[in-house]
């Protein structure tokens, strides 16, 4: 979820694009497609002194992780007070040993926050949220399995309980892997299942109703069945369901869109992270997948913007609204409601994949005026859009009209 490089040289080789970036061209805008509207800012939180990564919100809390180096490593998780338009920091918790830190979730039920951690050694670091201000260490699961680096990690529950899916970077001979960890005891979290998989890098996971969309970079994505799928396949015995590689390589995330309106399950969201330079310029489409039959997915439409590409996503599945984190091109809000694979000549791409954009499916873009943006992360939340911006810190946005 994340423009964490997956290997040591590609993360430098990122940083020293991200230099060249703030040096010219940085304040770049990407132009909205169609009569885009806005996404009005309601507050922002400034951070200052590193880049700003991934982002969770919980109640009147968000908690933000950060990446690199700027001017201060990206070890610490910031904790933000949300409960008015402006976000106000709080406190903040260093990781220590960690230089990037990556995915940050909180439980379910709101009792534990999960943070990745990067480069070696790779763990995850488990607090207690018993005071959501001040967050106590509970463990840090570390093993050979989660070196040099747990890229990103998505807990969930299956069948009633919770585990965190770990995706593992490669390194220099080693394959990467997912790692699957029962957090049921979050003192003492106990390894369920591992595999190596991804070519090169498994990137990230999506779990729902007991099945598992893996993210594999040019392998597309693998849909797993863990305990929903019919199958017989469990978090300990995944079985394989379908995959498919979607147009692009580079399988970055997943979202299964479960559609309130009409219960429809049909579609999957896939963002694609193309080449980027911090601050600067980003690449990739967000794919829609056909998944109405999870043995046989096949890609059905794609959302293009210039000059920018896609990171992580939040759905408004009650109102069938896309939030995705677009790096330089900021939040675009996309209508997702109805047949996707439908559209006329005129909005079809020549290899037959309806052109969301053409199909004037953007309904707003955010944030507006407010100089270069490069957002990370974005999280719908109770009427509001909470983006992470690497540039900036964290935006509470309105959500679209």
């Amino acid at each position: 979820m994340n423009p964490r490089p997956k290997s040591i040289a590609r993360r430098i080789t990122l940083l020293v694009l991200a230099f060249a970036a703030f040096g010219c061209g940085s304040d770049k805008t990407v132009s909205p497609p169609g009569t885009s509207g806005t996404l009005n800012v309601l507050g922002e939180g400034i951070v200052p002194e590193r880049y700003t990564a991934e982002i969770y919100v919980r109640g009147n809390y968000a908690y933000t992780t950060t990446w690199g180096f700027r001017d201060a490593p990206g070890n610490a998780v910031k904790i933000w007070d949300v409960s008015g338009n402006t976000p106000a920091l709080v406190d903040s918790v260093i990781v220590p040993g960690a230089s990037t830190l990556g995915d940050i979730q909180t439980s379910d039920d709101g009792q534990l926050l999960i943070v990745a951690t990067e480069l070696s050694p790779g763990s995850i670091a488990i607090y207690s949220l018993a005071n959501p201000v001040k967050p106590q260490l509970v463990s840090r699961y570390s093993t050979a399995l989660t070196d040099p680096g747990v890229h990103t990690a998505e807990v969930e529950r299956v069948n009633g309980k919770l585990y965190a899916f770990l995706c593992i970077d490669p390194a220099s001979g080693t394959p990467a892997r997912l790692v699957i960890v029962d957090l049921s005891d979050p003192a003492a979290p106990q390894q369920t299942f591992t595999a190596a998989m991804g070519s090169p890098y498994v990137h990230d996971v999506y779990v729902r109703d007991g099945i598992l969309f893996t993210a594999l970079w040019n392998q597309g994505i693998t849909i797993w069945d863990i305990g929903g799928g019919g199958s017989g396949g469990s978090v300990s015995n995944p079985v394989a369901l379908g995959s498919v590689v979607t147009a692009g390589g580079k399988a970055h995330n997943v979202w299964w869109y479960h559609e309130a309106a009409t219960g429809h399950k049909r579609f999957a969201f896939v963002g694609e992270e193309g080449p980027g330079s911090i601050g600067a310029s980003s690449s990739g489409d967000i794919h829609v997948v056909d998944v109405s039959n999870l043995a046989s997915p096949r890609e059905v439409a794609f959302y293009h913007l210039d000059g920018a590409g896609t990171h992580n996503f939040s759905v408004d599945e009650t109102r069938g609204i896309l939030y995705a984190a677009y790096y330089n091109g900021g939040v675009r809000a996309i209508d997702v409601t109805g047949d996707l694979s439908s559209c006329t000549a005129a909005e079809r791409s020549g290899d037959g994949r309806c052109n969301l954009a053409a199909m004037g499916r953007e309904l707003a873009h955010g944030p507006v005026g407010h100089g270069p943006v490069y957002v990370w992360g974005v999280q719908l939340l109770a009427g509001r859009v909470y983006a992470s911006d690497m540039l900036n810190g964290i935006w509470n946005l309105d959500a679209a009209p």
